[in-house]
């Protein structure tokens, strides 16, 4: 696709309604996400935890979902892929449940396309919950922290 055509799309996909858009042309895939009227939920939000109990000898494991509702600020993926919570494999993850963390400070990867796109914390705070797991798909919008 010639690059007139790309800067087209773009001026088109950001002018309208669209939130995102994909073309996929053979080997050629062009994706346009607009952030347009996103807001960064400051409201309790209600997440699911899956708790496992240890496994005993000759026993199921048992794993069982528990609601809680969450006080901070809910900082949600920016974009669809896969989410890593450190920066390699075996490598100490960026936070966890408990941690401090500033403003621009990096909390997780998301792949897209083979590109590591940066999660940053929104605020100052401290991380209450993290509400996705290691190498899970995420969605767009799709909540992965909570920060109080």
């Amino acid at each position: 696709m010639e690059m007139e055509n790309i800067i087209k799309l773009i001026e088109t996909v950001s002018k309208s309604e669209l939130s995102s858009f994909v073309l996929e042309e053979g080997d050629f895939k062009l994706s346009l996400k607009s952030n347009k009227g996103v807001v960064v939920a400051q409201a309790p939000a209600v997440a699911q935890q899956v708790v496992a109990t240890q496994p005993v000898e000759g026993a199921t494991q048992v794993t069982e979902t528990k609601e809680e509702e969450l006080q901070g600020t809910i900082i949600s993926s920016p974009l669809v892929g896969t989410f890593y919570a450190a920066k390699a494999e075996g490598a100490e993850p960026f936070v966890k449940v408990g941690d401090t963390v500033k403003k621009g400070q990096v909390i997780g990867i998301i792949e897209a396309m083979k590109l590591m796109n940066e999660v940053e914390s929104e605020v100052d705070g401290v991380i209450e919950a993290i509400l996705v797991e290691n190498e899970q798909m995420v969605e767009y919008g799709q909540p992965l922290f909570s920060v109080k």
